[in-house]
């Protein structure tokens, strides 16, 4: 069957939202004292210079009046007149596996994307479709139980794609009628988190975006899922009660060398499996683990990269950790075992291709093509007042 006959993530999970847009990368860092330390610069300086500090946009200055985030007690009050401490910074993931700190007050996010925070809690996952790059390796659709800005490391930015539209695991984000046909078809129930594995496990990427074929038989559909969800809990990283992902004995990596405190470059040794972070060394570091792609991209060159790249000096992204943080060492040992378990389930990942289809005919025929207009828009899920600009309350 063509893959132009499979249905697109778009149509199965029908509510999407852009990728987040900050507008300036100085409220974004890989350790939360950089964070404080950017703000406390930014809260001492007046006038001209705090509106040059802050990196002005269209959307954003310091003059600017916008309500606070979902859920975030940060203020409200313009910029100009700002002297407190900073808001306390929050993970998030910035592009493929890299999770890193961000300060969430909407006054310096040019589109925080609201709706996203408002279905953030404990119950929620989200997937998030990554680049297409026409050759390219890597998965199509990643997922995450912390917030993501929706960054591609290459390619135009996916969407964000919550497995709930709304909070407390409530209202799955999927086509209505879509878990009826599918339970139908296997002859058992099928829930939400089933079809977001399948959707890891199979999705294909494309010029119209990820393509997830579903399969007609009911033992692919089982070997996918379970294979999806392995996927999903190594990406989870111990979230929502798992564990943390862990390598055999023998083959998780150890810090051979300490990482020095200002690492030149980033190599690796194929026949000795080591990585090098300067004088610092790694290993075992397994192939699959180094040559591991996001549309494209090394995902560790990119990670490495940004906690190393020399910043514009004068800005607040000059202000940053002096040298190496030993967290940074731990999320990088991390870091290796999540890339190295989903390159040991790439071949898992190959045989689910080629298995017959359930056709967009019979999707259609079932109602649940195409997708109903209110699908695509984010639920009512607002049952208390928010803050506005200037601390005004309203409910929405």
């Amino acid at each position: 069957m063509s893959g132009t006959d499979a249905p697109l993530l778009d149509e199965l999970m029908p509510w999407s939202v852009a990728a987040l847009r900050l507008g300036r990368g100085w409220i974004l860092a890989p350790d939360r004292r950089t964070l404080r330390a950017r703000w406390d610069a930014l809260v001492r300086a007046r006038g001209a210079e705090r509106e040059e500090l802050f990196v002005a946009t269209r959307a954003r200055t310091t003059r600017s009046s916008v309500a606070a985030l979902p859920g975030r007690p940060t203020g409200t009050g313009r910029l100009t007149r700002e002297s407190g401490p900073c808001p306390e910074p929050v993970r998030v993931v910035h592009g493929p596996f890299d999770e890193q700190w961000l300060i969430p007050d909407h006054r310096l996010i040019d589109a925080a994307r609201p709706e996203l925070w408002r279905v953030a809690d404990a119950e929620q996952l989200f997937a998030v479709e990554q680049g297409y790059v026409p050759g390219s390796a890597g998965p199509a659709l990643l997922v995450s139980a912390v917030l993501p800005d929706g960054r591609s490391a290459a390619g135009r930015p996916g969407r964000i794609r919550p497995l709930f539209r709304r909070p407390g695991g409530r209202e799955p984000n999927l086509a209505p009628g879509l878990l009826a046909l599918l339970s139908g078809r296997y002859g058992r129930e099928v829930t939400a988190d089933e079809v977001l594995a399948w959707a890891v496990a199979a999705a294909e990427g494309s010029p119209s975006g990820a393509v997830v074929p579903l399969p007609a038989d009911p033992g692919a559909w089982s070997t996918g899922v379970e294979l999806g969800r392995r996927m999903t809990a190594i990406q989870l990283r111990g979230a929502r009660g798992g564990e943390r992902p862990r390598l055999p004995g023998g083959c998780r990596p150890y810090v051979r060398s300490a990482v020095p405190a200002r690492p030149g470059e980033l190599t690796y040794d194929a026949e000795e499996e080591t990585l090098h972070i300067g004088a610092g060394r790694i290993s075992p570091v397994p192939r699959a683990a180094w040559d591991f792609e996001v549309s494209g991209v090394r995902v560790l060159d990119l990670w490495f990269d940004r906690r190393t790249a020399e910043p514009e000096p004068g800005t607040l992204e000059a202000i940053r950790a002096a040298e190496w943080a030993q967290e940074w060492t731990s999320e990088l040992l991390e870091l290796i075992t999540v890339l190295a378990l989903l390159g040991e389930l790439e071949p898992g990942r190959r045989e689910l291709a080629g298995t017959e289809r359930i056709t967009r005919a019979e999707l259609t025929e079932a109602g649940v093509l195409p997708v109903r207009d209110a699908a695509r828009r984010p639920a009512s899920v607002l049952d208390h007042a928010e803050e506005g600009p200037e601390g005004q309350f309203a409910l929405l």
